[in-house]
C-alpha cells in the first residue's frame, strides 16, 4: 500500500475542505421600484425606492431609517449617498431594501420642521406596513436599519410593533438626548483644540439650558423661562451677528433650541423603549464618532438589553471610522465631506453577514 506523503495529505484536506463550502450567492441584477405610501395617522405619502435582489424568490427585507436632518431617501450629504450604497450592496447579498424621502423632504408630503421622533417612527411604522402588501417579501423577516436619530427611532417602533424581526443600531443613542448633545459638543469642542476652560463654561451653559427644558412642560412656561435665560447669557456676547439686534440675537437662539425635535430630543430617554426589544440587536459605532460616542453608547446598548432579558445582542465598535461609518482621520463633522468614503465597507459586511445569520 504506498504512503502518502505530508504535502499529499495537506492537499488533500485542502480539498475536501473547499469541496464542502457552499459558496454564497451574489445577487447581480437587483430590481429597484419608485414607490410611494401612505401614513394614514397623519394623513401623508412617504416617497421612496424599494429594491429586491431578483424578481424570483422570497427575500428578508429591511427599512432604512435616516439620521436627524432633512434627508431624501439616500441620505444624501456633499456627494455622498450612503443608503444608495448600502442599498446596493445588501440588496446583492439577498436582502431587499426600502429607503424613502423623510416626510416634508423630496417627493414625500407633510412637515418636516414641526415633526419629532415619534412622529418619524410612525413613518417607519407606515413603510413595514407597505413591505407586508409586496410580494417576493418574507414576511416574518422585515428588520430595521437606523443610523444616528434613526437608531433611536428603531426601538421605538420595535416596542409597538410585532413585525419588526431584528434591529441594526449605527451610531443610534442609548442615553437621554441632553447627555447625548453635552457629551457631542464636549469631544468636538476638545478635537478642535478649543480650551478645556471654555468647553466647560460651554457645557454649563448648555446644560443649564437643557434643564429647563426638562423642567418645564407647559409651552408658554418654557418659552418665558428659556428666553429670560436667554437674555441674561446673550448680554454683550462677543457672538451675536453685526446685523443683527439683541432681541433678534435672543429670538433666534430661543426658537433653535425650542423646535418640537429639539425639545423632545433633549427629554427622550431610549431606555424605556431599547428595555422592551426583544428581537436581535445589532449595534454599531465608530471609534472615531464624535456625535455619538462609542465608549458612553454601547455599553449602555449592551446593559439595557440584557438586563431586560434580550438573549441575542452584538456589541461592536469599529475602527477609525467616524459618525457617517467612512474611514477617517480626526471624526469631526467638517472632515465629512473631504472624505473619499460614502460608507465603509466594512461595515456594511458586518451588517449583511449578522443579518443572514438572523434570517436563515
Amino acid at each position: 500500500m504506498m504512503t502518502k506523503n505530508i504535502y499529499q495529505i495537506i492537499l488533500l484536506v485542502l480539498v475536501i475542505s473547499f469541496s464542502g463550502c457552499k459558496k454564497e450567492k451574489v445577487y447581480e441584477n437587483p430590481i429597484s421600484e419608485n414607490i410611494t405610501f401612505k401614513n394614514i395617522k397623519d394623513n401623508i405619502t412617504l416617497s421612496g425606492t424599494l429594491s429586491i435582489p431578483s424578481k424570483d424568490g422570497i427575500f428578508p427585507a429591511v427599512v432604512l431609517i435616516s439620521g436627524n436632518g432633512e434627508h431624501n431617501r439616500n441620505e444624501e450629504f456633499g456627494n455622498f449617498k450612503p443608503f444608495l450604497d448600502i442599498s446596493n450592496y445588501l440588496t446583492k447579498q439577498g436582502i431587499a431594501v426600502l429607503r424613502y424621502d423623510k416626510r416634508g423632504v423630496g417627493e414625500s408630503t407633510g412637515n418636516y420642521d414641526s415633526a419629532n421622533s415619534f412622529d418619524f417612527a410612525n413613518d417607519v411604522t407606515s413603510a413595514i406596513e407597505y413591505l407586508l402588501t409586496r410580494e417576493g417579501i418574507k414576511k416574518n423577516k422585515i428588520g430595521l436599519i437606523g443610523h444616528s436619530e434613526g437608531g433611536l427611532i428603531a426601538p421605538i417602533v420595535a416596542s409597538q410593533s410585532s413585525n419588526v424581526a431584528f434591529i441594526v443600531s449605527l451610531a443610534g443613542p442609548s442615553l437621554s438626548g441632553d447627555k447625548i448633545l453635552l457629551s457631542q459638543q464636549k469631544a468636538i469642542a476638545l478635537a478642535t483644540g478649543t480650551d478645556k476652560s471654555e468647553v466647560n463654561k460651554n457645557q454649563k451653559l448648555n446644560r443649564d439650558a437643557f434643564e429647563i427644558v426638562n423642567l418645564y412642560k407647559d409651552g408658554d412656561t418654557l418659552r418665558k423661562k428659556m428666553t429670560e435665560y436667554i437674555e441674561k447669557m446673550s448680554l454683550n456676547d462677543p457672538d451675536k451677528p453685526e446685523n443683527m439686534t439683541y432681541d433678534e440675537y435672543v429670538n433666534a437662539q430661543v426658537n433653535s433650541i425650542l423646535r418640537p425635535w429639539m425639545v423632545n430630543f433633549l427629554r427622550y430617554n431610549p431606555k424605556k423603549y431599547i428595555e422592551q426589544v426583544q428581537v436581535p440587536v445589532l449595534a454599531l459605532n465608530g471609534t472615531k464618532d464624535l456625535q455619538v460616542l462609542a465608549s458612553e453608547n454601547l455599553p449602555e446598548w449592551k446593559r439595557i438589553l440584557e438586563s431586560s432579558g434580550n438573549k441575542n445582542v452584538t456589541i461592536k465598535e469599529l475602527q477609525n471610522l467616524n459618525h457617517l461609518f467612512q474611514t477617517c482621520e480626526t471624526g469631526q463633522p467638517d472632515e465629512y465631506e473631504k472624505l473619499n468614503e460614502s460608507f465603509s465597507v466594512i461595515a456594511m459586511s458586518e451588517i449583511s453577514k449578522w443579518i443572514k445569520k438572523q434570517t436563515k
